[in-house]
């Protein structure tokens, strides 16, 4: 079994900073891709960020200059540090990444984490 354990979502105001943590555990060959999702009360789960292994990193427009994703390969664990937080950043952020099983095979699982509440209000 594999299982992402997420840490680090709270209660912020406008303009303050989180740091998400996503650690993955279990019995799996490598990571591959790991991303951040988010999704809004009333609205559809939307990508925030993806990152490779070896680092390089893709956001949503709208929190592009704002939130950085990174990883530890060595800790099996992605971040997302989110800087100058908006009320629109209110969200369950969830953890997502792909997991190789085996040595013996190619093809790569999509697993999820069970989600961190971000809530940005005055």
């Amino acid at each position: 079994q594999v299982q992402l354990v997420e840490s680090g979502g709270g209660l912020v105001q406008p303009g303050g900073s989180l740091r998400l943590s996503c650690a993955a555990s279990g019995s799996f060959f490598r990571i591959g891709a790991m991303r951040w999702y988010r999704q809004a009360p009333g609205k559809e789960r939307e990508l925030v960020a993806a990152i490779d292994r070896g680092g390089a990193a893709n956001y949503t427009d709208s929190v592009k200059g704002r939130f950085t994703i990174s990883r530890d390969n060595a800790k099996n664990t992605v971040y997302l540090q989110m800087n100058s937080l908006k009320a629109g950043d209110t969200a369950v952020y969830y953890c997502n990444a792909d997991f190789r099983k085996s040595l013996y095979t190619p093809s790569y699982e999509d697993y999820w984490g069970q989600g961190t509440q971000v809530t940005v209000s005055s």
